[in-house]
């Protein structure tokens, strides 16, 4: 099993591999440059960002983390931060109590334990404090090129329409990600998922008449009415 593969197995039976090279053929024309939209330049910014990321829109964090990376150059300095200024700081991205307090725990791990610099190893990233797979694998992704998949609502929700998973459980639509997608595909696969999401297979109204996938969504066969 390859080093960054979750434990949760899955049962589902594999789509066909023409659809999946269709899938993946016509997501890399339809987004040919997508990539990560948080703004970051080194690895600790984009763990943050991460962080801060969880419901709320990449553009509200963008907004607030220039402020926040010159105030907070380094692993410790957010471990020194006063909780409450921190949580003063990232308040407009909601559930600011929770992130601040992840953000600062995280880093106190850093700091002390990794000479304040983020590891390039999943299972050490998922050990820190509010850090779990899906924001691991952003890290690794963006800020090292790692291979993985990124499973966020956009991906599962997108995933589970065009037939490539039956699950709802993060790790196991990952699962069922990494078996069926060329490993080099990964991090870009994950991206132009997401981006299909926001702007086309929305939550609920979908923009199914739009939509370059058609032909190879399972929810689509399953609903002509919606285009």
């Amino acid at each position: 099993m390859p080093r960054n593969q979750p434990k949760t197995p899955s049962k589902r039976k594999r789509p066909p591999a023409e659809k999946v090279r269709a899938i993946v053929e016509i997501l890399d024309r339809t987004y040919p440059d997508a990539a990560c939209s948080l703004d970051f330049r080194n690895p600790l910014e984009l763990l943050v960002a991460t962080v801060l990321s969880a419901q709320c829109t990449d553009e509200r964090v963008n907004l607030v983390t220039p402020a926040l990376f010159q105030r907070y150059p380094t692993a410790k300095a957010y471990a020194d931060a006063p909780l409450e200024q921190l949580e003063t700081d990232v308040k407009s991205t909601g559930f600011y109590r929770n992130k601040a307090r992840n953000i600062k725990e995280a880093c106190r791990v850093l700091a002390e334990e990794h000479g304040g610099e983020i590891p390039p190893n999943l299972d050490i990233l998922v050990k820190l404090p509010g850090i779990g797979r899906k924001t691991a694998n952003v890290i690794l992704g963006n800020a090292f090129g790692i291979p993985g998949i990124v499973v966020d609502t956009h991906v599962g929700r997108v995933s589970e329409r065009l037939g490539l998973t039956s699950e709802k459980d993060p790790e196991k639509i990952e699962r069922d990600l990494m078996e069926i997608i060329p490993r080099e595909k990964w991090i870009k696969f994950c991206h132009q998922l997401i981006g299909l999401g926001r702007e086309i297979c929305q939550a609920r109204k979908p923009k199914t008449g739009v939509c370059p996938l058609r032909p190879h969504c399972d929810h689509a066969a399953a609903h002509p009415e919606l285009g």
